[in-house]
C-alpha cells in the first residue's frame, strides 16, 4: 500500500522542491499541498471524521508554516490526530530544537537543504509507525482518534453584556444535551465564572501554563467537576498571575481539552490578552457578546476590526449574540450585522434581568427556572450552534417551555476559513 505524505509548506519554492522528492520515493503518494496551519487541521480533521484510516501516514510540516508555529503546529497534530506521524523540516540541527520537537510530538527531523536520502529514510521509518499505531487502534475502542472537541469562545464587546452568563449557559446546554463539556475561564484578571457557579477551587488554568505535555492525569487535576457534570478550569484568584497564561500556553491547554471533551466553552471576557487571541483563533466558533445599545455596538465593531488588523479572526468568521434585546429598541440585529460586518445568531436574548438577578447573586446561574424566557434562549442558542445532541425543540421543551428569541437575524454562525 504506498506511503500517503501531506506536505504542509507555506514557501512557494519550499513546495516545489519538497514535492519533486516526495514523488521521487518508492511507494509514496505525495497528496495536494496546504498553505498554512489552519488548512492542515482542517483537512486533517474532515478526513479524521470519515474514518481514521482516510488520514495520511506521514505529515510533512516545513519549518516557515504559518500563522501558528511549526513546533506547536506539530503538537496540535500529535495531540489531535496520533496516528499520523509528523515530520518537520527545518534549518536547524542543533540538540535544542531536536529535543523540543520530539517533546512536541515529532517522529522525525530533516534539515535542509533537502536529501532525496534523507528524506526517505524519514518518510520510511515515520510510515512504518503510523502504520503499527493504527493497528493498534483497531484493537482499541479507549483511544481517542477523532477530529477533537468543539472549541467556542464568547467574548464580550464591553464589559457587563453579559458574556460570562452566556458562556455559562451553553456548557450547561452541551453538558444536559449529553456532551462532555468544559468550561475554561480565560478573562484571566477578572473571571467570574467560580462566582457565578458559587466554586471555591484552589486550582486554576495558571497551574497548567508552564507544563509542556499536559497529560490526562494532570489536566484532570486541575479542572473542577462541577455538580452540573461540567468540567469547570478556573481563571486564578490572584489576577497579576494571569500573565503567566501566555497565547502558547493557552494553545496547549485547549488542545489538551478539546482531545478529551466533545465541547470546550472559553469565556475570554472583554479584554483581549494572548491567551484569549489564541483561543478565538483556533476556535471553531467566535461568539461576540452586544447589547443594543450605541456604546456596546461601537464596541463589538472595534473588536471585530482589531481582531482583523491582528489577523485572528476575520468579521464575517465571527458571530455576533445580542444580549438583552427588546422589540422597541432601535438598534435592531439586521443594522448590528451591518454595521459590524458580522454574522448574527439568530436567537436573541431577551432583557429580563429580573429572571435572573436573584440566581446570579446567589451563585446558581446553573439553577435558573427553565420557564425562563432568558435560559430558554441560552440553550437555543447552543442548539443552533450546533452543541447539543438533541434538536432545538427537544432541549427547549426539557427547559421548560417555548424559546422566545425576539426577532431573527441572518444565521451566519458556520466558521469559513481560507
Amino acid at each position: 500500500m504506498p506511503t500517503r505524505i501531506l506536505p504542509a509548506v507555506g514557501d512557494a519554492d519550499a513546495v516545489r522542491s519538497l514535492t519533486t522528492l516526495l514523488s521521487q520515493l518508492p511507494d509514496a503518494e505525495p497528496v495536494a499541498p496546504v498553505s498554512d496551519s489552519t488548512q492542515l487541521v482542517d483537512t486533517l480533521a474532515r478526513l479524521a471524521a470519515e474514518s481514521v484510516d482516510e488520514l495520511p501516514e506521514v505529515v510533512v510540516v516545513h519549518e516557515r508554516i504559518g500563522p501558528v508555529p511549526a513546533l506547536e503546529l506539530v503538537r496540535e497534530v500529535a495531540l489531535r490526530f496520533p496516528a499520523v506521524g509528523v515530520i518537520l523540516v527545518t534549518t536547524d540541527v542543533g540538540p535544542g530544537l531536536f529535543a523540543a520537537a520530539m517533546d512536541s510530538g515529532a517522529r522525525g527531523l530533516v534539515t535542509l537543504p533537502l536529501s532525496y536520502e534523507d528524506l526517505a529514510n524519514r518518510v520510511q521509518a515515520v510510515a512504518q509507525w503510523s502504520v503499527g499505531v493504527r493497528r493498534h487502534l483497531g484493537h482499541g475502542a479507549d483511544v481517542f482518534t477523532g477530529v477533537g472537541g468543539t472549541v467556542v469562545t464568547v467574548s464580550g464587546a464591553k464589559g457587563g453584556v453579559g458574556a460570562t452568563l452566556t458562556a455559562v449557559q451553553l456548557a450547561l446546554a452541551a453538558q444536559a444535551s449529553g456532551r462532555s463539556t468544559a468550561l475554561v475561564d480565560l478573562d484571566l484578571q477578572s473571571g467570574d465564572v467560580a462566582s457565578y457557579l458559587d466554586v471555591q477551587f484552589r486550582r486554576s488554568v495558571v497551574d497548567l501554563a508552564a507544563i509542556t505535555d499536559i497529560s490526562p492525569r494532570i489536566l484532570a487535576e486541575a479542572v473542577f467537576r462541577h455538580d452540573t457534570g461540567v468540567a469547570l478550569l478556573l481563571a486564578p484568584a490572584e489576577g497579576e498571575r494571569g500573565e503567566e497564561v501566555t497565547d502558547r500556553a493557552a494553545r496547549q491547554i485547549l488542545g489538551a481539552l478539546r482531545s478529551r471533551y466533545e465541547v470546550v466553552v472559553v469565556d475570554c471576557g472583554a479584554q483581549l490578552s494572548g491567551a484569549g487571541a489564541a483561543a478565538v483563533e483556533l476556535a471553531e466558533r467566535a461568539l461576540l457578546v452586544t447589547t443594543p445599545d450605541v456604546v456596546a455596538v461601537r464596541g463589538a465593531k472595534r473588536t471585530v476590526r482589531m481582531w482583523d488588523r491582528l489577523q485572528i479572526r476575520k468579521a464575517e468568521e465571527t458571530t455576533v449574540v445580542v444580549n438583552r434585546h427588546t422589540r422597541s429598541t432601535e438598534i435592531q440585529p439586521p443594522l448590528i450585522q451591518k454595521i459590524t460586518g458580522t454574522a448574527i445568531a439568530a436567537t436573541t436574548v431577551p432583557a429580563n434581568f429580573r429572571e435572573l438577578q436573584a440566581a446570579v447573586d446567589a451563585g446558581r446561574v446553573h439553577a435558573l427556572d427553565g420557564k425562563g424566557t432568558v435560559r430558554q434562549a441560552l440553550w437555543a442558542l447552543a442548539a443552533e450552534l450546533g452543541l447539543v445532541k438533541a434538536p432545538e425543540t427537544a432541549l427547549v421543551r426539557r427547559a421548560g417551555g417555548r424559546a422566545r428569541g425576539g426577532d431573527r437575524g441572518a444565521a451566519g454562525f458556520r466558521r469559513r476559513r481560507e
